[in-house]
């Protein structure tokens, strides 16, 4: 049975020809139908409201069906519509059509056989092009389900530690505990310097590698309640709540910085040394306290710094702020 509301557009510069092709649509049950006297009319009325099925004469001035195809192949891309495309032809040979196929065109009517071949195809047409556009439209729903799960996700797929999204979420619960409470929130930043170097000799799984053993060292080398995290492609923010000034100064996290740059990684390519650098924040609430992308990102704007010199680097967000 065919579908009343399928959009069907007919071009053919040859008005005789259009009438009878919307005469017979007309008489099987269509409703849709829109007729362009050129290409250029067909796009300007796809542009408007694509059609499901267009059928078009191969021979045109100015554009011929093929060059048509083309552009509402580029249309489509643009819009995630398909247009099923039928051209009418008199042309034979297998060298003609295969050269259509490969230019987008789905389906032919013989000119001499049209009687005989529109309903048909057009009933074919129908069918594919809203099984096309049907998979469009559940592959859209999808994409937009997984960018929303994505909005809230809040795992580092390849080290299982928090991502920089929960980081954020957690250093602002800690700058709130102090607001109110009191207390010291510190914030370490950890960059490895030479992952990039590491991964463009020894390859991306090796680089992986070094980044799920950097985290499970960093899960053993801090404290149970301390947050870490993975905030970039070789970052680690660390996020610890103290109530002794002296938990968050360089020498508190000496340990850490000599566990990841004095002890190797094991990997498929051998024992691989990391040069780590580390910067850090402390606040409390004796001043106005920064929000959590401030503080992380006045840490990361240090980094560079922790490089050079080798030694972790301390901030102060008063300095910063300034």
């Amino acid at each position: 049975m065919p579908n009343p509301q399928l959009s069907i557009m007919v071009v053919d510069d040859t008005k005789f020809s259009s009438a009878v092709i919307g005469h017979n649509l007309t008489r099987a049950g269509y409703a849709d139908i829109r007729f362009a006297n050129s290409a250029m009319d067909a796009l300007a009325l796809h542009e408007e409201r694509p059609a499901s099925v267009m059928v078009a004469d191969w021979l045109m001035p100015e554009m011929d069906g093929l060059q048509l195809t083309t552009r509402i192949r580029q249309a489509d891309e643009q819009s995630g519509h398909y247009t099923y495309v039928v051209l009418l032809t008199a042309r034979e040979g297998d060298n003609v059509l295969s050269e259509a196929f490969d230019r987008g065109v789905d389906d032919f009517i013989s000119k001499s056989a049209m009687n005989e071949q529109l309903l048909p195809r057009i009933y074919a047409a129908d069918r594919i092009s809203q099984l096309i556009n049907r998979l469009l439209d559940e592959n859209r729903m999808l994409a937009d389900n997984n960018s929303q799960l994505e909005e809230h996700n809040l795992v580092d797929n390849l080290t299982a530690l928090g991502n920089r999204r929960y980081a954020l979420q957690r250093l602002n619960d800690v700058l709130r505990n102090v607001d109110s409470r009191g207390g010291i929130c510190c914030v370490l930043l950890l960059g490895v310097q030479n992952l990039e170097e590491l991964g463009r000799k020894l390859g991306e799984s090796v680089q992986q590698e070094l980044l799920r053993g950097i985290a499970r060292r960093l899960q053993q080398l801090v404290r149970p309640t301390d947050v870490i995290a993975r905030v970039g492609n070789a970052n680690f923010a660390i996020v610890t709540l103290a109530e002794d000034p002296q938990d968050c100064k360089p020498n508190s996290f000496k340990r850490l910085h000599d566990g990841l740059n004095l002890k190797a990684f094991k990997t498929s390519e051998g024992y691989l040394s990391v040069r780590a650098g580390m910067a850090l924040c402390a606040v409390d609430n004796k001043q106005p306290l920064p929000s959590a992308e401030e503080l992380l990102a006045t840490v990361e704007t240090e980094l560079g710094s922790a490089y050079e010199t080798n030694l972790i680097t301390e901030v102060r967000w008063a300095a910063a702020e300034a």
